[in-house]
């Protein structure tokens, strides 16, 4: 930030592509939520999107991108937004009043702190598991073989932390992408989030910089949000299955490079690939329901 220039004390940074209805309700949303500023970067969008918001809120910014992924487009916003904290979010979140307020007040008073995240709650009103663990080698395997047929299982349980009630303030790993409020100056030291990644993973490898960088991860109820979880990525499940599968790939090339870690690479990507027909075997099984009125 140049010195010359006010600072925003904590901006809004809403990362689309191509959901213009979850986008207009997200800003609606916003506008109560304290947020000194509100930006939203919209990722090659061919709906609209970005017109929408700059026709029914003006007082908006608006970055167009081409469809860089979410990471990079998140960069360009927190640049964009020159604020001492950003609060990041999908298209698909709602913001209950005074929200980014809380979050930027959470920050301010912990200045250990380089990342919070509120309690994220389904639209009904569960609590979804945004703050987790990073795995050991056997969950993440346990995790990918059992996940989908038994969620229960124990090597999913730790590796989400269901065993928590979430109703406390606590250090974790990572938090989820959907929401999740940075530091600018944490963030800046890190280097924002790893542009290698297109999708998914690169909010638990920025959460795993910030660790190694000795800033604070931290999980706290004091503000809530709701995410509506996306039907962009629910239309498109192989492929997304696909892209998440190739920044897992990415993550354990970085994090488990060397010593003793770099010799479970070919075990890692044969679970990968495993867990990528797991995928396709369940969402055929589930579309051939659906299809005898089974859904």
């Amino acid at each position: 930030m140049t010195p010359d220039r006010p600072c925003i004390d904590v901006a809004a940074v809403v990362v689309n592509h191509d959901t213009r209805d979850d986008l207009l309700a997200c800003v609606a949303s916003l506008e109560e939520s304290g947020a000194d500023r509100i930006v939203v970067v919209d990722s090659g969008s061919s709906d609209g999107s970005a017109q929408a918001v700059t026709e029914r809120f003006g007082q908006v910014s608006v970055v167009r991108l081409a469809n860089v992924g979410f990471g990079s487009a998140a960069n360009v916003g927190v640049r964009a937004a020159d604020a001492d904290v950003a609060v990041l979010a999908n298209a698909d979140t709602r913001f209950p009043p005074g929200s980014v307020a809380m979050l930027g007040q959470y920050l301010r008073d912990h200045p250990g702190v380089g990342a919070a995240g509120p309690l994220i709650r389904f639209p009904d009103g569960r609590v979804q598991m945004s703050a987790r663990a990073f795995p050991s080698i056997p969950q993440a395997i346990g995790h990918a073989v059992f996940g989908m047929w038994w969620p229960s299982n124990p090597w999913t349980r730790a590796y989400r932390l269901t065993d928590w009630d979430h109703a406390s303030e606590r250090d974790v790993d990572w938090l989820s992408g959907a929401c999740l409020a940075v530091r600018r100056e944490a963030f800046d030291a890190v280097g924002g989030f790893d542009p290698g990644y297109f999708m998914f993973v690169e909010d638990v490898d920025l959460c795993d910089r910030l660790g190694q960088a000795g800033w604070r991860v931290v999980f706290t109820p004091a503000a809530e949000v709701t995410h509506m979880v996306g039907t962009a990525v629910s239309r498109k499940r192989f492929r997304m299955a696909f892209e998440h599968a190739k920044s897992l790939d990415r993550y354990f090339a970085k994090h488990y490079a060397t010593g003793w870690r770099r010799l479970l690479r070919p075990l890692i990507r044969l679970g990968l690939g495993g867990w990528l027909v797991a995928v396709t075997l369940w969402t055929l099984v589930r579309g051939a329901g659906r299809s005898h009125g089974h859904a």
